[in-house]
């Protein structure tokens, strides 16, 4: 088949289905596995140039509407009548079915890699279980104006697999628009700085703390920057991330917890 993917979680997706070979094409910002550097770019996830896509003539487009925005790619495939398969994913479990959806519209087993996506999340869970507090988290994906994500994503529910809860879990919807005085409110232990599209050399701790109030909170020692590859894109990397954090918040539960094998192994082609 020839697959083309306009957003990194689905290259990302097709790479853990060991399917990127069928790889005809991408968006610019999908930049893991390394195996698709060489592949056709076809401009950022939110301006795919169309007519380039359509000339590439793919069996099957991959898009997602976890990435803002997306809506108008998916309307302009419609209009040409471009095969395609648009995904939703807000869960670890949405990921889940994510695998299994792709793998069954491109005739692969997924069985295997659930497996060990499962246990994964199950060993992660029970480590997350025997922390000795629950701290709370402030994820900024963005910081003016301030967007952090609600109770409904992956990152609330990650916070909770490794023991910690994010501080804007109240709020029923994925993303969330406030200001700098309702997270200063809320006062969490951590702020985590997962800015979205921006490399991690770009995000600068040091402005936040120019913030008002920013010195006076209980997070003011533990400002931290995540990476924006392993906390906001809905594939099986975020385990990877959930093990970064599980390490950040409760260093005793998850000091030897090693990346999965299925993800290093992903790593190194």
């Amino acid at each position: 088949m020839r697959i083309i993917s306009i957003c990194p979680s689905n290259t990302e997706l097709l790479a853990f289905l060991n399917a990127d070979h069928m790889l005809v094409g991408v968006d610019d910002y999908s930049d893991w596995p390394k195996s698709i550097d060489h592949l056709p770019r076809l401009g950022p996830d939110l301006s795919i140039r169309m007519d380039e896509l359509e000339a590439l003539t793919p069996d099957l487009v991959l898009a997602s509407l976890s990435v803002p925005g997306m809506e108008k790619n998916v309307d302009e495939l419609v209009k040409r009548n471009i095969p395609h398969l648009v995904l939703d994913p807000q869960s670890f479990a949405d990921i889940r079915n994510d695998l299994q959806t792709v793998a069954a519209a491109i005739h692969m087993d997924a069985q295997p890699l659930l497996t060990e996506y499962d246990a994964a999340i199950e060993e992660l869970g029970k480590r997350g279980q025997q922390a000795s507090s629950t701290p709370s988290l402030y994820w900024e994906w963005w910081p003016k104006p301030v967007f952090t994500p609600g109770g409904i994503n992956w990152l609330s529910e990650m916070s909770r697999l490794v023991g910690a809860r994010n501080c804007f879990e109240d709020k029923e919807t994925a993303n969330v628009q406030t200001d700098w005085e309702d997270v200063r409110t809320r006062d969490p232990d951590y702020i985590l700085l997962a800015w979205v599209g921006v490399l991690t050399s770009k995000v600068k701790p040091e402005l936040v703390l120019k913030r008002s109030g920013t010195r006076e909170m209980k997070a003011a020692q533990q400002i931290h920057v995540m990476e924006e590859a392993l906390f906001c894109r809905p594939s099986p990397r975020l385990l990877e991330g959930a093990i970064k954090l599980g390490k950040l918040v409760h260093p005793q539960a998850f000091a030897d917890f090693p990346v999965p094998a299925f993800i290093l192994e992903k790593q190194l082609r």
